[in-house]
């Protein structure tokens, strides 16, 4: 009974384990760059959600504010990004036999340039771009807030990891 009982308990123990590894810290010589400037990036789609632009800026200096000791400065910082939003644009997805798409992409691009006044061959200047698919049978108005910070949680890391994760 009680080698039962171990047995049991080890297993349980194995089975509610799991590792989790997240490679998200930030590469920074804190000696050089001290100090980061990031401008309010403005939305220059063809199609516009104004909630966008606040949910997007406020991720972007958020994810550096949450995962280095770099100070904020309004402009000329060690390191610097500026840009803008570039694309809201939705698309149809999955034709079915009448014609009428199953589900609509909703993709949002921006542009960034970045600037490491430490390090200027890491100097870019490229677009980011994510998305995500809902029914197309759902209203965009009822789902597009949720849509849009899964797509700026998704930006804001690749952003994140481009400038400062050299990993």
């Amino acid at each position: 009974m009680r080698k039962l009982l171990c047995l049991f308990i080890s297993v349980f123990t194995l089975m509610s384990c799991t590792i989790s590894y997240k490679f998200n810290g930030a590469s920074v010589d804190y000696t050089k760059t001290k100090t980061i400037s990031i401008t309010e990036f403005p939305i220059r789609a063809q199609l516009v959600y104004a909630p966008l632009g606040v949910s997007f800026n406020e991720g972007l200096k958020d994810i550096y504010t949450r995962q280095t000791k770099l100070n904020f400065v309004n402009i000329n910082g060690d390191i610097s990004l500026e840009g803008e939003i570039t694309n809201y644009d939705l698309t149809p997805q999955a034709v079915k036999q009448d014609a009428y798409a199953s589900e609509t992409r909703l993709t949002i691009s921006v542009k960034v340039r970045y600037v490491n006044q430490a390090s200027p061959d890491q100097d870019f200047d490229r677009t980011f771009s994510a998305y995500r698919d809902f029914s197309s049978t759902e209203l965009l108005s009822n789902v597009q807030d949720q849509l849009i910070e899964e797509i700026v949680t998704e930006l804001t890391e690749s952003i994140f990891n481009a400038t400062l994760a050299n990993w």
